[in-house]
């Protein structure tokens, strides 16, 4: 046995193969470094112009959006400290369903110039304190620039509808916002509730079909179901329908039995009392009033015969969620096993037909006159991307009209505010004594990433963008903002571009939060990681060849 140092210190402290980052170089700049990589990704893909990026995550599924949530959630981040941006982006998206990209790429912002801070000497400590009080001004700031009587909205009025809306959605699809935008304002409209504040984000479906353009979508009120019906019959009008939760078939007894049979009677007997007990059963049904049964299991062959002679349509709705839409749509409750249904049981439906719609045979269950229960926006598009990024932006349109059910105060769009926010904090920073105020400064500097990014994401020349965007803010003009189709300053209001207050104020105050958590770490101690030797890709999962 040969000499062995002992270990002293951290070493002796924690378990071997750990890792022990402390001090400003190792751990502080580390971590801002990781959040700006994060923050670059995501920034280019901010705004209109934003560029798209192509995701290829672990089980080999393409994405290619612009969305900064989708992206952040694909790209599996194992930076902890980046982790703390991709859980404020969540955040977001889970609180308000837009502006996640806001969210990380101003969080990265901060953090970048905190980094010129640090450099220049000031403590995490103080650029805390700094950022912690800039947020506080900048909420209040923000409520300065509330259009005024924005607060009330008639949010069935669709022109208003819109009008908040496109910015969420022109984002994500530039140029084809009017198209989306008024399907959207549609389908939300309809499902809104007498009280706007419980809108429900689920009752606004999306049907993808390949094939077509976006002109080609549209909205029914009701289900659009991906199968065709089970059976010939292929439309019913203004039917009562029987929801099963099983599927529509004999019944096997619990417990195993042996039947003795001694002649043929008796095994044709056996066969026909099985046949009896169906039709049986399929005509309790018949007899209740229902033309359509829907199950959520398997339909027997013989129980398809007498649904067939009966003349009833049969559909199979697999997954239990949307069976449950399905009972919400019309009204009906699931019966568990296969028995005569109560009148109070029974659904209503206005049609359910099967149509063909390019290629696929979809189910289309309508239901006018039952309020406001489910709505499905049909997309059309000509591959599974663009239906994929359609979603997404029928997604944020739908989740910016349940925000503004509950708060619907707009600020201007289109780099309006930053600007403003920018500018009203530089003065607030003047007024600071103390080490804070070069993070306040710093902090209204970050809000110029906005205008900046969206001018480089144009193509235009982000400078000359940002002086003339300050210039015509010191003269009094607040709402001027980027005009991105013609590359020029213009007042926001004539243009249409509103941003809802409520979005910015948790976007900023998000990141606001993340950055000041990462500037806090000062050590980062990881332990080993469990488990035994590491998979070699491309060794094969360990799985026999088929």
């Amino acid at each position: 046995m040969g000499f062995q140092m002992q270990p002293y210190g951290m070493q002796a402290m924690l378990k071997e193969g750990h890792k022990h980052l402390s001090g400003l170089d190792e751990a502080v700049l580390k971590n801002i470094d990781a959040c700006k990589q994060l923050s670059v990704i995501t920034r280019t893909s901010l705004g209109p112009n934003g560029m798209n990026k192509m995701v290829i995550n672990h089980l080999d599924k393409l994405f290619v959006t612009n969305d900064a949530a989708t992206i952040v959630n694909e790209l599996e981040v194992q930076h902890p400290a980046a982790k703390i941006l991709v859980l404020a982006g969540k955040a977001q998206q889970e609180e308000i369903g837009d502006g996640a990209n806001l969210t990380i790429s101003f969080a990265g912002e901060l953090l970048q110039n905190a980094e010129e801070l640090i450099r220049m000497g000031l403590h995490p400590s103080e650029i805390i304190s700094g950022y912690s009080k800039a947020i506080n001004k900048t909420v209040e700031i923000l409520d300065e620039l509330v259009e005024e009587g924005s607060e009330k909205m008639d949010v069935r009025n669709k022109e208003q509808v819109i009008s908040r809306m496109r910015s969420a959605v022109a984002s994500k699809q530039f140029g084809q916002e009017d198209i989306l935008c008024s399907l959207i304002a549609d389908a939300c409209v309809q499902v809104c509730p007498k009280n706007p504040v419980n809108f429900n984000v689920d009752n606004v479906r999306v049907a993808k079909l390949l094939g077509g353009g976006l002109h080609n979508s549209s909205v029914v009120r009701g289900m659009v179901l991906k199968n065709d019906t089970s059976g010939t019959i292929k439309r019913v009008e203004k039917a009562k329908v029987a929801v099963f939760a099983s599927g529509v078939d004999t019944s096997a007894t619990e417990t195993k039995g042996t039947v003795l049979i001694h002649s043929a009677e008796q095994l044709e007997n056996y066969a026909k009392t099985e046949e009896a007990k169906i039709e049986e059963l399929i005509k309790a049904v018949a007899d209740s009033g229902a033309k359509v049964i829907v199950c959520g299991g398997a339909v027997g062959e013989m129980a398809l015969h007498f649904c067939e002679r009966y003349k009833l349509m049969v559909l199979k709705i697999s997954s239990k969620f949307e069976l449950r839409r399905f009972c919400r749509t019309t009204g009906a409750v699931a019966i568990l096993k296969l028995s005569q249904p109560n009148p109070d049981d029974l659904g209503y439906v206005d049609s359910v037909s099967v149509e063909e719609i390019g290629g696929v045979r979809v189910t289309i269950v309508k239901n006018e006159e039952g309020g406001n229960s489910v709505c499905t926006v049909v997309l059309r598009g000509s591959t599974d991307s663009i239906l994929d990024d359609l979603e997404r932006a029928v997604d944020d349109g739908v989740n910016t009209y349940k925000s503004m059910c509950r708060d619907s105060r707009i600020v201007p769009g289109a780099a309006a505010t930053e600007i403003e926010l920018a500018r009203k904090l530089k003065e607030f920073s003047f007024k600071e004594t103390g080490l804070d105020q070069y993070a306040i400064a710093k902090f209204a500097e970050s809000f110029e990433m906005v205008p900046k990014t969206l001018a480089e994401n144009a193509g235009l020349n982000a400078m000359e963008i940002i002086s003339l965007l300050y210039a015509e803010h010191s003269a009094g003009n607040t709402k001027v903002g980027i005009d991105l189709d013609e590359g020029v300053c213009k007042d926001v209001s004539t243009l249409n571009i509103w941003d809802l207050h409520i979005t910015k104020f948790f976007a900023l105050k998000y990141a606001a939060d993340a950055a000041c958590t990462v500037l806090r770490v000062d050590q980062i101690i990881m332990a080993k990681p469990a488990g035994g030797p590491k998979r070699v890709p491309g060794a094969g999962g360990g799985m026999d060849e088929d």
